[in-house]
């Protein structure tokens, strides 16, 4: 294990100075990721502004939602970025992950370090600024349940995007090309977690309910946090199952990806 935890730490420090050798690029990058985010939770606070409430929902609430969602799938694309489909569909195609697959190394770890998007920490930092705004301006009273419920939605939002990311590099074994629909399940679902679920028609919130359970996440924990009444009457425990979604999606995309390398066929490049 220690073995292997040092095996990824070189391959991220390789990836970390190959892309200090362009700082300007670097620093381009880093800076669009950072106004990126910016200006599309901006926009949010303008409609806000003009309408006052999302569904009930003030500006400050809506901002637990966004940056909770912005620092947990920031984190996930820096550290998970050689799962994203359309890298890793690349990599598959041009035959590079046939060269991992030659080497006594951990396939898993490999894919890991072979892409760090460190661009991401701009969307890390505006996620993180918008979240503690948020929980020093909200008017509620911290108690520490509602304290954990913070940093136990992060890292099951991290685990449930890195899920998502190894399901659609696994489909990549088959298709070779990415599927759009993983684009809508992890930046489409990153948005829509963005905003209160009760704001979707029904059939969208079942599907974030029942096929892929995002409103346990970030939605159910933050109603405690703001002690709203929960509009869809689920179970009392529903605010915290976040981790229970987090770890089991993570573990059957890490089962399906296990599955797929067993059934790999080269693409002859």
């Amino acid at each position: 294990m220690g073995h292997t935890f040092q095996i990824y730490a070189r391959l991220i420090s390789v990836q970390i100075r190959s892309q200090m050798q362009y700082r300007f690029s670097f620093v381009m990058d880093l800076l669009a990721t950072l106004f990126i985010t910016f200006f599309e939770f901006g926009s949010l606070v303008l409609v806000l502004q003009r309408f006052e409430t999302l569904d009930g929902w003030t500006v400050v609430e809506v901002a637990l939602l966004v940056g909770s969602v912005e620092i947990s799938f920031g984190m996930m694309d820096m550290v998970f970025s050689g799962f994203d489909p359309a890298f890793f569909g690349r990599f598959v195609r041009k035959g590079e992950f046939d060269q991992l697959l030659l080497r006594p190394i951990n396939i898993t770890v490999q894919v890991m370090g072979a892409e760090f998007a460190t661009r991401r920490l701009g969307r890390i930092f505006i996620g993180a600024v918008i979240l503690t705004t948020a929980v020093i301006a909200v008017d509620v009273a911290w108690t520490p349940i509602k304290i954990l419920l913070v940093p136990t939605m992060l890292i099951s939002m991290f685990l449930f995007f890195s899920g998502l990311f190894v399901f659609g590099a696994t489909f990549s074994f088959w298709t070779v090309e990415s599927i759009e629909a993983m684009n809508v399940l992890t930046y489409g679902g990153s948005y829509s977690m963005s905003h209160p679920m009760s704001v979707y028609q029904n059939w969208i919130r079942r599907f974030f309910t029942f096929v892929i359970p995002a409103i346990f996440l970030n939605y159910y924990p933050v109603l405690v946090i703001l002690e709203k009444p929960d509009p869809f009457n689920m179970p009392s425990f529903a605010p915290f199952l976040s981790p229970v979604v987090g770890i089991a999606f993570i573990t059957a995309a890490l089962l399906f990806w296990q599955f797929g390398i067993r059934h790999y066929q080269s693409t002859g490049t």
